[in-house]
């Protein structure tokens, strides 16, 4: 079998619960529905579906939402044999309610999860040296083993000259100190050729002081964190990546280059849902569209595209757009 790919993404999974009932608070939720998420899993569903050749690296457990995860991932065309089941653990779940137009709470299911157990030698079985492009997640690093393997697996990619991309994914409650996010993600931004995150993360990933973050219940996973943004992206660029994308939601999204240029890619406005999976979505977008040879704006523009259309839907990887999908509604709004 063909093991070159033309993504690769590293790190969490999950069955994903989300409210049926919108706009209901979540203790006055009744049902839910069943699909699939983790933002690594998310952007290899995103990008499979815009025609980039995927691959996902993460574990799952020996149990029935394990199953439930691999058998979605075959039927959006996910490559899933790099996949390994670990003994003794569980694949995550997370409940999600959604409250338009600004709550959308989250309770994640992460312990003892099985992703958390990816080990190095994972990464060896992986044909990361074929890939066109590796995609790491920011949370894989919150614990051991994924943590070094992780490290590893972008070490690889980069001796072999494969495109590697670091997704902050800040997940505040995910971390036994905040601030150890920083700490890892500065550590790893050497080996990174693009990061990618929200102006939070970007702040998050320069936190030192805990003045500067606010962590209320319903923010425990992306909690408002305070910073000079600019300084910030400055400094995780001084780490050594050629490009840092900020996404600024309805903004559009930044990138900032390491020679100082700033490239804007205006956002495209429409009616919020869920914001929930939208990052990933500009992120599959994104890539897919740097994978085509495409500038940096054009590549941002079609992340924008598909963050906006996932927006309007009430999920993530299950409702990522097609092609054919996401051309139309950039065209359908004046082109690129």
């Amino acid at each position: 079998m063909d093991e070159r790919y033309d993504l690769i993404t590293f790190g969490r999974s999950s069955i994903d619960l989300y409210s049926n009932d919108i706009g209901a608070a979540f203790p006055n939720i009744r049902t839910f529905g069943a699909y699939i998420g983790g933002s690594p899993l998310n952007i290899a569903v995103g990008a499979s579906r815009l025609g980039l050749k995927t691959a996902l690296l993460t574990a799952v457990g020996t149990d029935k939402v394990g199953e439930f995860i691999l058998e979605r991932l075959h039927r959006e065309n996910v490559e899933t044999r790099f996949i390994p089941k670990k003994p003794g653990t569980r694949t995550s779940a997370v409940l999600l309610g959604i409250e338009p137009p600004d709550k959308f709470p989250i309770t994640f299911y992460r312990e003892n999860a099985a992703d958390i157990q990816l080990s190095i030698d994972d990464v060896l079985a992986t044909p990361i040296e074929g890939a066109g492009a590796l995609e790491v997640s920011g949370s894989a690093l919150a614990k051991e083993p994924s943590r070094s393997a992780a490290f590893f697996a972008a070490e690889r990619a980069e001796a072999a000259g494969v495109t590697v991309y670091l997704d902050l994914d800040f997940r505040a409650d995910q971390w036994h100190d905040p601030r150890a996010f920083g700490i890892n993600i500065r550590a790893l931004l050497p080996k990174v050729a693009v990061a990618i995150g929200t102006e939070e993360e970007i702040n998050a990933a320069m936190l030192k002081d805990p003045a500067d973050i606010t962590i209320r219940e319903s923010q425990i996973t992306a909690p408002e964190i305070r910073g000079d943004v600019e300084a910030n992206v400055r400094a995780l660029l001084g780490c050594g990546p050629k490009a840092l994308v900020v996404k600024r939601g309805a903004r559009g999204a930044d990138i900032y280059l390491y020679n100082g240029e700033v490239v804007h890619a205006p956002g495209f406005p429409v009616e919020v849902v869920s914001v929930l999976g939208a990052g990933d979505a500009f992120a599959a977008g994104f890539i897919y569209g740097r994978r085509q040879g495409w500038d940096w704006y054009k590549s941002a523009r079609m992340g924008n595209a598909c963050g906006a259309i996932v927006v309007t839907r009430i999920g993530c990887a299950d409702f990522m757009p097609y092609l054919d999908e996401a051309l139309g509604f950039i065209e359908s709004r004046g082109g690129f």
